[in-house]
């Protein structure tokens, strides 16, 4: 078994957790939702966490000053912002992660502000944590348009 969608909802079709458990077992319909949800949950605590301890930057003024002063580690723009003020701060981002797999609402409740569109995470050890859980995310999701590397 490994860590894909596709792995698992063959699993899930196929009955395998009875042959590997060698038991009777059977996975809940909804265990490939069930996963992506948790692994979303995950990357969104990371900001929680990113914004506790003070290494999260809101706006997109903010996410700037902090790219162009090489200070962050990760650049959030939300799924739903406008295409000119994601593209302008990819441009400035020169390689550093970004992810563009939440929502507006999704990132403001993460952060607990309204409005949230763009963010950045400070390098260190959040942006280290948020960039690992993400990219687990979006290794999991088949469909995902791959905005994170």
């Amino acid at each position: 078994m490994s860590a894909d969608r596709a792995a698992l909802e063959r699993a899930v079709a196929k009955g395998l957790f009875a042959r590997a458990f060698k038991t009777a077992a059977t996975a809940p319909a909804d265990l490939v939702a069930g996963v992506e949800a948790g692994l979303r949950r995950r990357a969104l605590d990371a900001l929680g966490l990113a914004r506790r301890t003070g290494d999260a930057v809101l706006g997109f003024d903010q996410a700037k000053k902090a790219l162009v002063a090489g200070k962050a580690g990760a650049l959030l723009s939300a799924s739903d912002a406008a295409d000119d003020g994601r593209e302008k701060l990819a441009r400035l981002a020169d390689g550093r992660f970004q992810c563009r797999a939440f929502t507006s609402a999704e990132l403001s409740a993460a952060f607990g502000k309204e409005g949230v569109r763009h963010a950045a995470i400070k390098n260190g050890a959040a942006a280290r944590r948020f960039i690992r859980e993400a990219a687990r995310l979006e290794g999991f999701r088949s469909d995902s348009p791959g905005e994170t590397p």
